[in-house]
């Protein structure tokens, strides 16, 4: 279901929408290492202390917000895809060797976590199965890495997905294949997905005020009133980006009833160069509106809920990635009671 904003009002006030964006989920190989990201050494830049040693963020995800929707009527977009949902948690650098055996060695000191975590531990950090002495002779040539949960999703089921141990990865190079939360272009492209606010707008209804039984109501959105958004996500200390942008390019009528007949029959309007729909003009009357909606019974002393919902197409581009990739499509709609009076025809 696309995320909806409600406001009651009659067929002829504006309807405030927030949209959403269509396409599919990419499939192409990240672009990680094979150049794109082989600083010769660990970048200082308040991540790093030209040691190897990272603060306490180093790793962690930044949003470029400014190109974002805003205002109190924006909001989050919404996958179309049901089986899709971006990222709640990714791992991505936490640790130089220092800083995580300043880590890990007061928790086994405490044998707070029982005696057979801690040996399995000591092994894989300082018995070299795999990783010897915390991989010291490694220092400032990597990272430990271990997970983060996304800002905002701490009480998001996913949050709870990103499980396995700290690993390490040396500086230039992909994290492992088999870590699907791991730091990635793509990866990057989907938590800006779950970043994306998209603005509201207007559609305009013919006639204004409360519509008829069997006339029918043009609908129509100036696409230049609003315009495509983005989000940038990075990771600085790894020099890598990526930017989601959400175009608008339909928009669906709902009636709120099976007694009215939309216009397409599908009740999808796409874009049509600087507009979706045809604006009602004078003279036009007879004729069927490309974009709208004509209800065939009154809705008596109640009202029906009229949704409107446009849909976005999501796409990004980032570090190694020289063409758009696609996103799931995704949806952000309004809604609001449309009164409809028994009368068969009046005059415009």
């Amino acid at each position: 279901m696309p995320a909806v904003n409600r406001s009651g009002v009659v067929v002829g006030s504006a309807i405030a929408l927030v949209f959403l964006a269509n396409s599919g989920l990419a499939s192409a190989d990240d672009d990680f290492g094979n150049g794109s990201q082989k600083p010769s050494k660990p970048p200082v830049s308040g991540n790093s202390d030209g040691k190897g040693n990272l603060s306490a963020t180093a790793g962690a995800v930044v949003f470029d917000r400014s190109k974002n929707g805003s205002g109190q009527s924006a909001g989050p977009v919404t996958s179309s895809a049901s089986n899709w949902t971006p990222p709640a948690c990714y791992y991505a650098p936490k640790y130089s060797p220092e800083q995580l055996q300043k880590h890990l060695e007061p928790i086994w000191q405490a044998e707070s976590t029982g005696y057979e975590w801690d040996a399995k531990q000591r092994k894989t950090f300082e018995g070299g199965e795999p990783y010897k002495d915390f991989n010291k002779d490694k220092a400032g040539k990597g990272y430990f890495w271990d997970s983060y949960v996304t800002e905002g999703r701490e009480g998001d089921p996913g949050a709870l997905d990103c499980t396995k141990d700290i690993f390490w990865v040396d500086q230039g190079a992909p994290p492992p294949p088999e870590i699907p939360q791991a730091i990635t272009p793509e990866m990057l492209a989907q938590l800006a997905y779950a970043e994306i606010r998209v603005p509201s707008t207007t559609v305009e209804l013919a006639p204004e005020g409360t519509t008829k039984v069997n006339l029918p109501t043009w609908a129509w959105l100036d696409a230049a009133k609003f315009k495509p958004v983005s989000v940038t996500a990075s990771v600085p200390l790894l020099n890598v980006q990526a930017t989601t942008t959400a175009e608008p390019v339909s928009l669906k009528i709902e009636p709120g009833t099976a007694d009215a007949t939309t216009y397409p029959a599908s009740g999808v309007c796409a874009l049509n160069g600087d507009q979706i729909g045809e604006a009602y003009a004078k003279g036009k009357a007879d004729e069927t509106p490309p974009c709208g909606v004509k209800y065939l019974r009154s809705s008596g002393d109640g009202s029906y809920q009229l949704q409107a919902t446009i849909t976005w197409k999501i796409h990004w581009t980032g570090t190694g990635v020289n063409e758009e990739r696609g996103l799931p499509d995704g949806e952000f709609g309004a809604d609001q009671d449309v009164v409809v009076q028994e009368i068969q025809s009046i005059n415009r």
